[in-house]
């Protein structure tokens, strides 16, 4: 398979506004440089899928003292939840449109 370089980039793609009006967001800089990552090859936007999970890893259903107790995920509070959501969709978006493959193995 050839690599492509082309640079990928969804023009009317516009990252979340997460700094309130008057506050202090000290994870700005972090949303800033995940929201800034361009997709320019597959095997960084293979790597992407394959690190950043299609669901949350912490949701769990457990048997306890023969109750079955589901602990929901807790992926909602990881404040960089969207970025890294938006950044794996990108990867496949990159994926499927630029390099014509399947990402059906990334997809749960």
């Amino acid at each position: 398979m050839s690599s492509v370089n082309n640079t990928h980039i969804h023009p009317n793609y516009h990252p979340p506004n997460y700094q309130k009006s008057g506050g202090f967001d000290i994870l700005h800089p972090l949303r800033q440089f995940i929201d800034s990552i361009q997709i320019k090859n597959y095997r960084l936007a293979h790597l992407i899928c394959q690190i950043i999970p299609c669901c949350c890893p912490f949701e769990r259903k457990v048997t306890l003292f023969g109750l079955n107790i589901h602990i929901p995920a807790m992926c909602k509070l990881n404040p960089l939840y969207d970025n890294l959501v938006g950044l794996r969709f990108r990867a496949l978006s990159y994926l499927s449109n630029e390099c014509g493959e399947d990402v059906t193995k990334y997809i749960c």
